[in-house]
């Protein structure tokens, strides 16, 4: 299971978006994806597809004309990484039958209760950050190393504790 390219380059763009509308909040500017493009190595015509999606989900707004771009349709406190990775119709699955239970001889393999738990976990966690953790990481120079709001209980990797 990997996320694609695809989904790394949606949330790479939005955070860009975030961080750089909120320096450019003074000047009232959208921001361009030519500048996103060039800050972030990213191809111009990808990211148009990407924010041709990403608009299509109210995810973020388009401005036209001169000095046009993007904004955030909603704060960036209510922008979750899940979000974003399903508005360009990413897929995160750990499992190899896409959850169809027909991976081993067209029927469900014996492991595949393990993979669907492990896509919840992931879920849920890229569900707990948002845009604005990922904006105060970037600003603060730490690590993204970001605990979801939604989960209270986890198991520590390499124990058999439950931690909080």
């Amino acid at each position: 299971m990997r996320l694609t390219t695809k989904g790394r380059f949606a949330v790479t763009a939005m955070l860009d978006l975030a961080i750089n509308e909120i320096q450019d909040t003074e000047n009232g500017k959208p921001v361009t994806l030519a500048a996103i493009s060039e800050r972030q190595d990213i191809s111009l015509s990808y990211l148009e597809q990407l924010f041709s999606k990403l608009r299509r989900q109210g995810l973020v707004k388009s401005v036209r004309g001169p000095g046009g771009g993007y904004n955030l349709a909603k704060a960036y406190t209510d922008i979750s990484v899940s979000e974003i990775i399903n508005a360009v119709d990413e897929q995160i699955d750990a499992t190899q039958c896409g959850g169809n239970e027909n991976c081993k001889d067209d029927g469900r393999c014996m492991t595949h209760d393990l993979w669907t738990a492990l896509n919840k976990k992931i879920l849920e966690y890229l569900d707990g950050v948002t845009l604005a953790d990922m904006v105060s990481s970037q600003k603060n120079g730490q690590k993204i190393n970001i605990m979801p709001r939604t989960s209270s209980v986890g198991i520590a990797a390499g124990s058999s504790e439950a931690v909080a």
